[in-house]
């Protein structure tokens, strides 16, 4: 069964930095395209990061320089480095697989997503 599970998250001040880390079980994280998502109450969710199969990165424009998405397949595990985390970052964090891949993902194809994991909260307050 594929699962992945998230971990990492907490409380930060504005500026500060944070590191998460996403899991898999059941499957070999690099032969699927795997990216990150967050969700804050009362909005949809939405794509952080993305790396596909061949390593390839895809970024949300709201973290474009800020954030950081890495893949250790010696541990099955991606990350995602935050700096500077800004008021508006805080959110449940989400890894899962984008059904379209991560191209069809950021560039106008389905959103859609499985395995989600169960998530980990960020939040950012001074």
């Amino acid at each position: 069964q594929m699962q992945l599970v998230e971990s990492g998250g907490g409380l930060v001040q504005p500026g500060s930095s944070l590191r998460l880390s996403c899991t898999a079980s059941g499957f070999t994280l690099d032969d699927y395209a795997v990216g990150w998502f967050r969700q804050a109450p009362g909005k949809e969710r939405e794509g952080v990061s993305c790396i596909t199969s061949d390593g390839n990165l895809y970024y949300g424009d709201s973290v474009k320089g800020r954030f950081t998405s890495s893949r250790d397949n010696a541990k099955n595990t991606m990350y995602l480095e935050m700096n500077d985390l800004k008021p508006e970052d805080p959110a449940v964090y989400y890894c899962a697989t984008p059904l379209h891949g991560c191209w069809g993902y950021y560039n106008g194809g389905s959103t859609d997503v499985a395995n989600l994991g169960p998530g980990t909260q960020v939040t950012v307050s001074s």
